[in-house]
């Protein structure tokens, strides 16, 4: 596997990483007997940056990862996050005097003395960065986290977080089917030495080719809630997907495929990805092998080009805490 550096000092990792969310139902049924086998492989093929975090599932995801890892913890770069949610005014979930209370928490679901990478899932609108990661740094200091990271966070948060203790990763969705972070964070993260992590890098399935309407989606499917993929806007959006197809067929790749090569093209980006499924997980890892040429990159770009898909990312109960 393809190696890429993790933050400034960090450790070296897998050029494309493992989004464990999926694993406890976000996105329809699972079981844990998968997710043990996902992982396995995922370790195996060199893919060590596992992400989870204590929102998923209510606790069940860190527990499940914990467990996978247990005879495995020196092959990982684990990360988990604190903090997600809808954005609600007063919860107070950066609290710094709360910190160290969901650190200790996810350690203890993850059955370790430590995480790699601790990042906020969410900014608190109510409560100054410079408290929140100044109560995040001290946990560093303390050898409880080897570094952190901040999430859908915004460029103004990024750089006074940043002053305060060194940040090794933003994650933020960034593939085909969302490139906002082109406007300002991809040349922001690399200025600051910031490696750039983009969850859901398939488009959360909308880049497989695996959805072509609502009805794709499982009754309890978390995209169901989700505008971009409502009524209104999946049609218009499965257009870029449709644009991609026949570059990825000229190419001889999947179209998950290609949208994993089209990410690691730069350099700071670690794509993202989740699957439930072990043959996915190995397709999608040979994407750090294919190389796309200036030609294939303008024919892509032309095919799903910055602003064209339409609808919010999430409902509007979480919207508020996106690029904060």
């Amino acid at each position: 596997m393809l190696q890429r550096a993790l933050g400034h000092d960090g450790a070296t990792v897998g050029a494309i990483g493992y989004g464990a969310m999926g694993l406890s139902g976000v996105y329809g049924p699972s079981t844990d007997d998968d997710g043990i086998a996902t992982i396995h492989r995922a370790l195996e093929l060199g893919i060590n940056l596992l992400d989870t975090a204590d929102v998923y599932g209510d606790g069940h995801n860190e527990r499940l990862v914990g467990h996978v890892i247990a005879d495995r913890r020196e092959q990982v770069v684990l990360a988990t996050k604190f903090g997600g949610g809808p954005i609600e005014p007063g919860a107070g979930l950066g609290r710094p005097e709360r910190v160290r209370g969901w650190l200790d928490a996810s350690l203890r679901r993850l059955g370790v003395d430590h995480v790699d990478l601790y990042y906020l899932h969410r900014v608190d609108l109510d409560t100054p960065i410079e408290e929140t990661v100044g109560a995040m740094a001290e946990l560093v200091t303390e050898g409880k986290v080897r570094q952190l990271g901040l999430s859908e966070a915004g460029a103004d948060t990024i750089r006074r977080a940043h002053a305060i203790h060194p940040i090794s990763a933003l994650q933020t969705e960034y593939s085909l089917f969302s490139r906002e972070p082109e406007h300002e964070l991809l040349a922001l993260t690399r200025e600051l030495g910031i490696t750039f992590v983009a969850y859901s890098p398939l488009g959360r399935g909308a880049l497989t080719g695996a959805i072509i309407d609502t009805a794709d989606l499982a009754a309890d499917d978390w995209r169901r809630r989700a505008p971009r993929f409502g009524d209104a806007y999946l049609d218009v959006n499965l257009r870029i997907t449709k644009a991609l197809s026949p570059i990825a067929e000229d190419l001889g790749v999947t179209l998950p495929q290609l949208a994993l090569a089209w990410l690691l093209r730069d350099d700071h980006v670690i794509p993202l990805p989740g699957t439930r499924c072990v043959a996915n997980l190995e397709s999608n890892a040979q994407a750090a092998t294919i190389e796309l040429t200036p030609a294939d990159l303008q024919a892509i770009d032309a095919a799903a080009p910055l602003g064209a898909t339409a609808g919010e990312r999430y409902p509007p109960e979480f919207v508020a805490g996106l690029n904060a």
